[in-house]
Order: structure tokens, then C-alpha cells, then sequence
């Protein structure tokens, strides 16, 4: 199938899927076929009808990024069904504006259904958006933090006071996945002014990360040992997996411990003391927003940032 082939298929499964309430359409008579009709489709995009059967034949081959862009938000595609469109379509998809903060309703299902393993997800920029109690009973609670107070490069590479500790190997490995991290979401995010003051202060701050930074390393998380030093049950060494979720730039890591281990009865007690005073999370971290009065542009300090993370 050639590549136009592909993109008309690839529209009529979307089309096929979308049910005209899910798109705002007012729902009529009961009728045999599913999804949108062309006649739908054109309302909701303002193409003709004959253009749309065209582009699901292979007829129509060049739509512009302004046609892609209306399919795109008339099929409520994913970002990476919106990537796939423009490729098949032979455009560069277009870069995503910010940094999503969204946990979808799955992964907070998630959260609440392993009690006994401390889980906390992070954004694409290692920002901590929530977390279960017992993550809280562990590393200690984030909701006393705010700000670059929950981000995990952040406090690394500025040397906050933590309660974990790695081998020389351990922390190597795990400063390449971070740096190797940001990375990607610079590409992925071009144009996300926080996430740009965000490298760029982590550059002046630390030495450490420039030096990672201008190398250009590269890595990955695998499963990686880390000591937590706790002051109720003492140290624990434990395995922690950093697993992606599909369809969206969230990590969730997740500590664990084998079994029969001293650090499998450590986990088990503090799961049964609990902390007490843990509190709900209060949302993701952001950065403080200005005054009033103040311009709404970016200050200089960001400009110097942001100009510095390009570099």
C-alpha cells in the first residue's frame, strides 16, 4: 500500500471510531453504520464532503498542515495519532507547546491499587505530579515541597537533602538517564519556556549537569538499586523501575523489594505504621507566577536561561 493508501486507511479507522456524540453532534434516529459519516465530518472540519472522500480514497495527496490540523482535532487523535497523520501526510508534525501535566484516570487507578509498593509518576521533565501514601511514607512526603522542590534533576543535581543514596555506578547511570531525559523533551517540547529556564538554571547551578549536558551523553532507565535511609525502620536497599506509560510523556517509578529480604520486612512495617501526617497531592509543581503588575514577557533572567538550554 503506498503511503496516500495508508493515510486514507489510517482516516476511515479515526472516522469509523468516533461516535457523533463524543463529537458535539446532536444524536438522530438509531442507523446501521458506526462512527462519523462524511456529511459529519465535513461539518466538524469545514472540508467538502468530496475532498474528505478523496483523501480516503488516495485521491487527494498534499493536505496542507491546516487541513491535518482540523482532522486532527475533529477525530480527537492522540499527539501521537496527530504525529502519525503528518507523517503519512508528508509534514513535519508539529511541536507540541507544553509540557502535558494531565495523569490520565488509569494511572491514578494504578496508584491506589498497590498499597504495598511506593509509586510516584513524574512528567517528561521529572516533575513529581502525585504519588500513593506509602511513596510519601518513604521518601517523605512531597506535598511539603513546592516548586523545583519536586523535581527530581533539580533537586540531584543541586545537591538537595534526600533520603536515597546510589553507588558511584548507581548515581552515573542514573544522571545519564535524567540528562538523557530532558534532552529528548527539549525535543519534543521546543517551545516550552519552562522547560528551557529549567536547563538553563541547571546548567549555571551545576556543574555537574553542564558538564553531562554539552557531552551529549546519552542513557536510558533500567532497573537500578537505591539505598533509602530512613529514620522510623532504617536503611532499605531496593530495586526501583521506571516504566513509561503508553500514549503520553509520563514515568512512573516504582519501588520494590524481593522477597524473604530485610528490606521486604522494612517495606511491610512501614506500610502497616503509615505516616500519619501524609497529605493528598496538592497538583503538579509549578513555577511561581508573577505579581501583578509585573510584564507578562520574559524577564531577563529567562531570557538568559532559556538562551543558555539552547546552546
Amino acid at each position: 500500500m503506498t503511503r496516500h493508501g495508508e493515510l486514507g486507511t489510517a482516516l476511515h479507522r479515526w472516522r469509523d471510531r468516533m461516535a457523533p456524540a463524543e463529537a458535539g453532534l446532536p444524536v438522530g434516529e438509531p442507523r446501521p453504520e458506526t462512527g462519523l459519516r462524511y456529511e459529519e465530518l465535513a461539518q466538524l472540519t469545514g472540508l467538502s464532503v468530496d475532498y474528505l472522500v478523496r483523501l480516503e480514497e488516495g485521491r487527494a495527496t498534499s493536505p496542507s498542515v491546516q487541513v491535518l490540523a482540523s482532522l486532527s482535532h475533529a477525530l480527537r487523535l492522540s499527539d501521537d495519532e496527530r504525529r502519525h497523520l503528518f507523517l503519512l501526510a508528508g509534514q513535519s508534525p508539529p511541536a507540541l507547546a507544553r509540557v502535558s501535566e494531565r495523569v490520565p484516570p488509569s494511572v491514578r487507578r494504578l496508584l491506589g491499587r498497590l498499597p504495598g509498593t511506593p509509586v510516584g509518576v513524574y512528567d517528561a521533565t521529572w516533575n513529581l505530579l502525585t504519588w500513593n501514601p506509602l511513596w510519601a511514607a518513604l521518601v517523605g512526603d512531597p506535598s511539603e515541597l513546592s516548586g523545583r522542590g519536586r523535581n527530581a534533576a533539580w533537586q540531584h543535581f543541586t545537591g538537595a537533602p534526600s533520603r536515597i543514596t546510589h553507588t558511584v555506578e548507581q548515581e552515573a547511570r542514573f544522571e545519564a538517564a535524567l540528562v538523557a531525559d530532558l534532552r529528548a523533551a527539549t525535543v519534543h517540547y521546543p517551545t516550552d519556556v519552562r522547560l528551557r529556564f529549567l536547563i538553563g538554571e541547571l546548567r549555571r547551578v551545576s556543574g555537574r549537569f553542564a558538564a553531562l549536558w554539552n557531552s551529549r551523553i546519552t542513557g536510558f532507565h533500567d532497573t537500578g538499586v537505591k539505598t533509602v535511609h530512613h529514620p522510623d525502620v532504617g536503611p532499605l536497599t531496593l530495586d526501583c523501575d521506571t516504566l513509561t506509560v503508553p500514549g503520553c510523556d509520563l514515568r512512573i517509578a516504582a519501588y520494590s523489594a524481593a522477597p524473604g529480604t530485610a528490606a521486604a520486612d522494612r517495606l511491610r512495617l512501614l506500610d502497616a505504621l503509615g505516616t500519619g501526617t501524609v497529605r493528598e497531592p496538592a497538583g503538579p509543581a509549578r513555577e511561581p507566577e508573577r505579581e501583578a503588575g509585573e510584564p507578562h514577557g520574559p524577564d531577563t533572567a529567562t531570557d538568559q536561561a532559556a538562551a543558555s538550554a539552547d546552546r
